[in-house]
């Protein structure tokens, strides 16, 4: 599992206090740079090879502004060329949100997708969590 800390900023909020339903996705995927790391060490835009070919995130309690929320991330299907990353927002011991975002690793010089290599495999299986 990956972790990371933030602090919600006022900016983040909506007209009745909570986190705002648009920024949870955009908070998860900046908790995916780690798995980006497994395919791109430097992050380098030009030698990047993933696409996101969907995602899904369900609300399930609220998140609230000037306390700090945990981002855990894990892999929970790892497939030939795809894998899908499982995501969960907690604050104060209670989740917030979950979702997943299903990852394609992708050729974009031939526009197709490339398979998983067993080195990368190996490294998201690390972080795998069944999907319950």
């Amino acid at each position: 599992m990956f972790s990371q800390t933030l602090t919600p900023s006022f900016y983040d909020t909506d007209a009745l206090g909570h986190i705002n339903n648009t920024r949870v996705p955009q908070w998860f995927e900046g908790a995916r740079n780690d798995l980006f790391r497994i395919f791109t060490p430097d992050l380098d835009m030009k030698k990047w090879e993933l696409i996101m070919a969907r995602i899904e995130v369900d609300y399930v309690g609220e998140l609230f502004y000037g306390r700090d929320v945990e981002i855990r991330t894990w892999v929970c299907k790892i497939g030939n060329s795809s894998f899908t990353v499982l995501q969960e927002a907690w604050q104060d011991g209670k989740m917030g949100a979950r979702g997943k975002a299903f990852m394609v690793r992708y050729d974009f010089a031939n526009g197709r997708a490339l398979t998983l290599t067993d080195d990368q495999k190996a490294m998201l299986g690390v972080h795998f969590k069944d999907d319950i």
